[in-house]
């Protein structure tokens, strides 16, 4: 019978639950790899997935805990915060703590292998909120395997990362979309044309639940007539039926709004932007962290000050959070928008990076070489006049910063 009209998300109802359905990150999970690793010699550190959505972050985690027979504890820092937390922390230390015969059944019974907490967005968890878990990750409490999009360099402190292994997801290939719409056509008992999959496939751009979304809307739609095309796929593109995430572009096109808006002097119009970011609940480090990246790429030597707001504005947001953090963000977007404008650092460095791309490793000039013995300092290392160039030999006459800047 087909599955087409069932309430619970086609995502969800493909979810695999051992390594050997899982489709994608090869790098990973192929025989001899990290997390087959892992699964094979129960051996179990804390982890951050680092990767797109839709691309398993979320389903590996559950075939670790799985296939390792540990329990696994699922939060999402959207809407956990420290007391969430505590609570599986107390849950997680009264099962290992237990005598025997305390508990009813076999699945209560004391268990002394590390528990999995689940902590889907860690990016959204603040310094505080992180600190917060690191001695029951210390300790072996909790085995902590958190789920980010965004950089785990910026994102997660660094006492929590030190102690983690860091793991890059791949966005899927065309080929791995393809297997999991099949495997999807198949739980909804439809057929799909070869051309409506590729249209899927490439729809997805590597999150496979962005694909089964729109399977599953067209689905709902023309189960009924036969064959689901392409034009169905696109009829259901449109529909309001559709449930899938549009935040993403939104999301990007918001930011993009967001900078050329500052970088025009536009006060005004960057307010409003950052406003509707911030009443969409958009994660106040990623603005801070755009804003960082603006005081040197787009402000620069015209006010070297906006680099020390920018950076103290990422510190507040980091320290305090929503709702409080959006004045700060206010205020560093005003100050970046208002202040004068150069490109000329940034884009002087990107002129010398190209020669040292080009290039290779010149010859350092003898006068700039450190010069610790006798016999080096007897040979001309270290002799600086003053007089000439510093540059390599072959680019001495290079100027990569506006000479007219240079004299201001």
């Amino acid at each position: 019978m087909s599955s087409v009209s069932s309430s619970q998300p086609l995502a969800d109802r493909l979810r695999p639950e051992t390594l050997d359905e899982f489709v994608g990150q090869r790098h990973l999970t192929a025989p001899g790899k990290p997390l087959y690793q892992v699964i094979k010699h129960n051996r179990v550190p804390s982890m951050i997935f680092w990767g797109p959505p839709g691309v398993g972050k979320t389903t590996l985690a559950r075939i670790i805990a799985r296939q390792t027979g540990r329990p696994f504890y699922g939060l999402s820092a959207v809407a956990a915060g420290k007391a969430e937390v505590r609570d599986v922390i107390e849950q997680v230390q009264a099962r290992t703590s237990a005598q025997p015969g305390l508990f009813d059944t076999l699945d209560e019974q004391p268990d002394k292998r590390g528990a999995i907490l689940f902590l889907d967005e860690i990016h959204r968890f603040n310094k505080a909120q992180q600190d917060f878990l690191l001695p029951y990750v210390e300790d072996g409490t909790i085995i902590l395997i958190g789920a980010t999009t965004e950089n785990p360099s910026f994102e997660v402190i660094s006492a929590l990362l030190s102690r983690s292994q860091v793991f890059v997801l791949e966005p899927l290939s065309l080929d791995d979309i393809r297997t999991i719409l099949q495997r999807g056509a198949n739980v909804l008992g439809v057929t799909v044309t070869d051309e409506a999959q590729d249209f899927l496939a490439a729809f997805a751009d590597g999150d496979a639940r962005k694909s089964l979304n729109l399977l599953e809307a067209a689905a709902q739609l023309y189960a009924g007539q036969g064959e689901i095309t392409v034009e169905h796929v696109k009829d259901a593109l449109q529909s309001r039926h559709l449930r899938y995430d549009k935040a993403g572009e939104e999301h990007y096109n918001t930011i993009s709004a967001y900078i050329k808006s500052m970088r025009a002097s536009d006060v005004d119009a960057a307010l409003y932007y950052l406003a509707r970011m911030v009443s969409a609940g958009e994660d106040p480090l990623f603005i801070a962290r755009r804003m960082v990246i603006f005081a040197s790429e787009d402000v620069g030597m015209a006010d070297p000050m906006a680099l020390v707001v920018a950076n103290e504005v990422f510190q507040a947001c980091d320290t305090i959070g929503y709702p409080e953090c959006q004045i700060n963000l206010a205020h560093g977007t005003a100050y970046l928008a208002l202040a004068p404008k150069s490109r000329a650092s940034c884009d002087a460095f990107f002129r010398a990076l190209e020669d040292a791309q080009q290039y290779g490793n010149l010859p350092i000039p003898m006068k700039l070489r450190n010069a610790p013995t006798k016999l080096m300092k007897d040979l001309g290392y270290g002799q600086d006049d003053g007089t000439e160039s510093r540059l390599p030999e072959q680019l001495k006459n290079r100027r990569y910063y506006p000479l007219e800047t240079q004299k201001h």
